[in-house]
């Protein structure tokens, strides 16, 4: 769901990002891999901006990502130009990493998940599964808990948490977007179980809004499809206002 008026800039989105029917292959070379990562970790680049963040040449970028594109690791799309500008040529491309790019950083997931919880919606119902998740994603964060509600602001919170959920696997950052922050998780190690069962993001976003102490917004997630996982925390939050938006 999108928060009307909200921008996603920083945190991709899921055009082209289609699940390949084969077999991934994995990502080859270390220099591949370094230009995966980034994308992985920061959203949809253009080349230049990999190449700068890396000391390498645009060309040996272009190459990887090339490559990343026919092995379906990776998509790209025009990158939008800023409002007035006149400037010729073709526009830059922005690329950013397939869900079959992501698998090759690894998941937390497996057949043994989707039907261990298949089975506890069968036998206990919607109720059990959310249970279960509400009690994964505490556990979760509660060790990050004390080091994130230390923090004298809403924004400070968000950067701790990102770092937190990091620390997780799950390459978090924020990022200032409008009247608030964007909290952008660029890997989800559960995207394949969440998407049978959204009960895992729902979860997660009420214990953001718990250990931030305002009402946040999930306005995309990777297990529906998008590039990351991205959820709206307003600055000047309205008192009183911790609810979290469900999926």
């Amino acid at each position: 769901m999108k928060l009307a008026g909200q921008a996603t800039e920083g945190c991709g989105d899921a055009e082209g990002d289609q699940l390949a029917s084969e077999a991934p292959q994995p990502i080859d070379g270390r220099a591949r891999q370094s230009v995966a990562r980034v994308l992985l970790e920061q959203g949809p680049r253009t080349a230049a901006a990999i190449a700068e963040q890396l000391g390498v040449s645009a060309v040996a970028v272009r190459r990887h990502l090339d490559a990343l594109l026919a092995e379906g690791h990776a998509s790209s799309r025009e990158a939008p130009r800023p409002a007035g500008s006149r400037r010729r040529g073709r526009p830059a491309r922005l690329f950013q990493l397939t869900e079959r790019g992501r698998a090759q950083f690894g998941h937390a997931y497996d057949d043994l998940a989707v039907a261990a919880l298949r089975f506890l919606a069968e036998q206990g119902g919607e109720r059990a599964v959310r249970l279960f998740a509400e009690r994964r994603v505490a556990a979760l964060v509660e060790r990050h808990r004390d080091a994130v509600v230390a923090e004298p602001d809403v924004a400070a919170r968000a950067e701790a948490l990102a770092a937190a959920l990091s620390r997780e696997g799950y390459s978090s950052s924020t990022r200032r977007v409008g009247t608030g922050e964007q909290l952008c998780q660029h890997h989800c190690p559960v995207a394949h179980v969440a998407a049978e069962f959204p009960q895992l993001c729902e979860a997660e976003t009420a214990v953001f809004a718990d250990l931030l102490g305002t009402h946040v917004q999930r306005l995309a997630t990777i297990a529906r499809g998008d590039a990351a996982c991205t959820t709206h925390v307003p600055v000047n939050p309205t008192p009183g206002d911790r609810n979290d938006d469900r999926q």
